[in-house]
């Protein structure tokens, strides 16, 4: 099961629960016990380092860099 993430609106807090796929934008109860928290968008990032040929294989984007601008490929 996937692992998702909610914000209550009355406490202000974010949690991630695991749930089947289906219930994923059901209503959650946060942990404080409030009944209506909602899914959130989840972001998340990786970490790790390709060697610099892979980006001049990829088409262009945005600010000129194969990922829109937003790498660590040296062109900044």
């Amino acid at each position: 099961m996937p692992v998702y993430e909610y914000y209550c609106r009355d406490c202000e807090e974010k949690f991630d629960l695991l749930r089947p796929i289906v219930k994923a934008d059901d209503p959650a109860s946060c942990p404080e016990g409030h009944p209506s928290a909602s899914r959130t968008i989840t972001l998340f990032a990786t970490i790790g380092r390709t060697d610099e040929s892979s980006f001049a294989s990829m088409p262009m984007m945005g600010g000129g860099c194969a990922c829109g601008g937003n790498c660590a490929c040296g062109g900044h």
